[in-house]
């Protein structure tokens, strides 16, 4: 056989090629031993950004100035709402103090409250229109501490010994019934801004204490304790109300946070997401497009290098020739391989690998991959024993599937047997009613660690990268992949110097149920005889012919 140079040269840049290719599918050795470490340690990043999520939660600082603002607003707000209730306590307080006030002073007093509440209201409402980030806390905080002292002080004069027709104990009796009345109303209103109710009704309070004390009456001496304890109540109440609201101002802003980070993680799931249907949707565009044109150039590498080997048209007269053309036919075959494995993977997880499903015997499929890879384990001196339980019956699957898999699993377990080893298959029945092959033997092993490396994708453990052959890391992810297609499950049990053992198990709705035969009719058959209805319609129709 004549090759002529143009041939010669171009051969080699196909292999140049195909072996760029596979350099870039498949991880060397080194790149393997980072990959290894860094998915290791993926677990532990992930344990590691938890604890830094709970850590910042848990030392969360809030922002003072800005609860205060918000506690301010909340402090107008409160005067807005009871825009009508406060003015109509003081007309009536006012009203009542004319029988111990006179009436002059008393219209005096109204007015003059009036005003302060007047300048107060006005104050809130300007409040109320200020953006929150724009609110001078310090501002408000001294208008606020020079007008409530001013309040403090007109409901004091209330309580200004003077002259009364009406006994000083029936006064007293309806000045402690106001005050009493204006603590608790002035501590729900003022609760949001500290001290608040304290200074507005504390001066009130120590005049009419000190009257009723002065007056040294069982009565008098009574109201004044108990004024005395409703004040020390109300001001741990309005301390306990303004506590409680800044820890649910402060359980607010953890909340915001909170949902502003899941916003934040969202999106950026979101972006991945798409980038991730961007790439998986470019890969499979570039596996269609790229299959046609892989596969073409491979099959004439394949077919002619293999004509040349076994030299067809004519000897080869250089023996260097014979073993370049033998290891052109090896990487075209290994780089064939390679390329289905992918696109074998990518219809699975694209959702378009249809099965072609029919009855078939998991052992028979076992037999056929045993003898394919016989001659290899002849030649590592490997014993392959196989036990298969009795009476199996078939099973509704697709026998290029499960093939694929036996055969996936068996080429592994070969792989990493050493010399001399032993290999054992058993088939029979799960106690759910399905069946499984298992395959186990008595290689390395792979470590614990290691195992969810070795089913993903391109995952190779450490022993196999540097000890045995190299692959592709597809094999087992292909395997998981068609058992959920057939509904089955795939276990991979392995110990470090202990061997492997890898099952795979269809269910029990996949079992081929033997039906007992079908009972054969008696040959004598008799006519069922017609009944009354039948034969009065045949009767008429034979009358209507006639």
């Amino acid at each position: 056989m004549i090759i002529k140079p143009e041939q010669i040269l171009f051969v080699p840049s196909i292999i140049v090629t195909s072996e760029a290719f596979v350099s870039m599918s498949i991880p060397q050795s080194t790149g393997a031993d980072k990959n290894i470490v860094d998915r290791t340690k993926r677990g532990n990043r992930s344990a590691h950004t938890v604890n830094d999520v709970r850590n910042r939660l848990n030392s969360f600082k809030p922002n003072v100035k800005k609860f205060d603002r918000e506690l301010l607003q909340a402090f107008a707000r409160n005067q807005i709402n009871a825009i009508y209730l406060f003015p109509s306590i003081i007309m009536a307080v006012g009203l009542v103090s004319i029988n111990w006030l006179g009436t002059l002073l008393a219209i005096c007093w109204i007015c003059a409250m009036m005003v302060v509440y007047g300048i107060f209201l006005k104050a809130s409402r300007k409040l109320l229109t200020i953006e929150l980030a724009e609110i001078d806390c310090n501002y408000w905080h001294r208008f606020y501490k020079r007008i409530v002292p001013l309040i403090g002080i007109g409901w004091a004069i209330l309580f200004i010994p003077v002259q009364s027709e009406i006994a000083i104990v029936s006064i007293g009796v309806i000045q402690f019934s106001i005050l009493l009345c204006v603590m608790a109303f002035i501590t729900i209103t003022s609760f949001t801004l500290r001290l608040t109710a304290t200074i507005a009704v504390a001066p009130a309070v120590i005049l009419l204490a000190i009257r009723l004390l002065i007056d040294f009456d069982p009565i008098s001496l009574t109201m004044a304790a108990v004024l005395i304890s409703a004040q020390v109540f109300f001001s741990i109440l309005a301390n306990r109300l303004y506590y409680n609201l800044r820890t649910s101002l402060k359980n607010q802003a953890e909340k915001d946070e909170l949902i502003a980070e899941l916003e934040t993680a969202s999106a950026i799931s979101d972006e991945a997401r798409r980038r991730a249907e961007a790439a998986n949707l470019a890969k499979s565009r570039f596996l269609a497009t790229m299959s046609h044109e892989l596969r073409t150039p491979l099959n004439a590498i394949l077919g002619f290098s293999e004509m040349m080997v076994k030299e067809v048209l004519g000897p080869l007269e250089n023996n260097h020739y014979r073993e370049y053309l033998t290891d052109i036919h090896n990487s075209g075959t290994h780089l064939l391989a390679l390329i289905n494995e992918i696109l074998d993977l990518s219809r699975v997880e694209a959702g378009r690998y249809n099965l072609n499903e029919e009855a078939v015997f998991f052992n028979d499929i076992v037999s056929d991959c045993e003898q394919l890879i016989n001659l290899k384990a002849k030649n590592k001196n490997i014993t392959i024993s196989k036990h298969t339980e009795q009476k199996l019956p078939r099973v509704w699957a697709d026998e290029r599937a499960i093939r694929q898999v036996i055969l996936n699993l068996l080429s592994n377990a070969l792989k990493f047997t050493p010399t001399n080893g032993n290999i054992w298959i058993k088939i029979g029945w799960t106690a759910g009613g399905g069946q499984y092959v298992s395959i186990r033997d008595n290689g390395p092993g792979i470590p614990e660690e290691e195992i969810p490396i070795v089913l993903s994708s391109f995952g190779q453990g450490s022993i196999a990268i540097k000890s045995a052959e190299q692959g592709t890391g597809l094999g087992l992810p292909i395997v998981q992949a068609l058992m959920e297609k057939h509904d089955g499950t795939f276990e991979l049990k392995s110990k470090l110097r202990a061997g492997t053992e890898v099952i795979i198990t269809l269910p029990s709705n996949r079992i081929m149920e033997v039906m007992p035969p079908v009972p054969q009719e008696s040959p004598e058959m008799t006519t069922p005889e017609p009944s009354k209805k039948a034969r009065n319609s045949l009767f008429k129709s034979r009358k209507n012919n006639a």
